[in-house]
């Protein structure tokens, strides 16, 4: 019989009593300031404070605690939840900002939970998309792997999609010299990007710069230096004996091929014309 009203972290103003026990904490620990040579000993000394604190209200607490009931079995999850549309861009909107979920829920109606430091979007139980909570207004932020699928089917949406942008800037980069420098550059851009379905983005992004410096900007190039790096290293060479490294070959006797150029034998002849 009760409403939930989170605030934002860090923000103890916004939080009632939770100021007035910060203010009298400072007073009993921090006045006159203390002078601590490091944090370690100041830590020390919060702590002593609190252990003396939990002993002077020990008898408060075991009041306390006989009238709370047990824990529940799982952990309560602090957020607010509410029913948001998919739009065609594959966004839902909260307070005022947008983000993004996999195309393929387009038009649909999800669940989403809104924590303080994150945003959770539902499909029944799975867990389809989270993003950091932002505390602006009218920011997008984006998921590259929610638009893979339809640059995989579309793929001239490589050259304007509006991801690019929250990537590393080297994709950006790249994606504008393919598509300046070659009529179908959003093709080649296209593969590049969908390398992320197959191999971890932070392994993508390396080799995409290290093509680039190569000036192989293709997603074969891209592919075989990530390969390149995934490969286990070669073992070490094994250390030739003494007695093999200084010893010396004797050189071979080149003429004897030359019996090879020799003319047959008539007896040789013979058998073959007898043949």
């Amino acid at each position: 019989m009760f409403d939930s009203l989170f605030h934002r972290p860090t923000e103890a103003h916004e939080k009632g009593s939770v100021e007035h026990l910060v203010g009298y904490a400072r007073r009993n620990t921090l006045v006159p300031v203390p002078d601590f040579a490091t944090w370690e000993e100041l830590n020390a000394h919060l702590l002593g404070w609190c252990e003396r604190e939990r002993e002077r209200l020990a008898a408060d607490w075991v009041k306390e605690r006989a009238a709370l009931r047990s824990l529940p079995t799982r952990p309560y999850r602090a957020c607010l939840t509410c029913l948001a549309p998919v739009s065609s861009l594959g966004l839902v909107t909260v307070d005022r900002n947008r983000y993004s979920v996999p195309c393929e829920h387009v038009g649909r109606t999800l669940r989403l939970s809104v924590f303080t430091d994150r945003i959770e979007v539902c499909n029944g139980k799975a867990v389809v998309a989270s993003h950091t909570r932002s505390y602006q207004r009218g920011q997008t932020i984006l998921s590259f792997e929610h638009y893979l699928p339809v640059v995989a089917r579309k793929p001239h949406a490589a050259s304007h999609a509006a991801f690019v942008s929250q990537m590393p800037a080297i994709y950006a980069a790249v994606r504008d010299e393919l598509c300046h420098a070659r009529r179908d550059g959003y093709r080649e851009f296209a593969r590049i990007l969908l390398l992320n379905r197959e191999f971890p983005k932070e392994a993508v992004t390396a080799a995409l710069e290290v093509a680039q410096a190569r000036g192989c900007l293709q997603a074969t190039a891209v592919r075989q230096i990530i390969l390149n790096a995934r490969a286990p290293e070669s073992p070490a060479p094994i250390a030739v004996p003494l007695d093999l490294a200084v010893g010396r070959l004797r050189e071979p006797d080149l003429t004897q091929y030359d019996a090879l150029l020799r003319e047959p034998s008539r007896s040789s002849v013979a058998v073959e014309v007898s043949a």
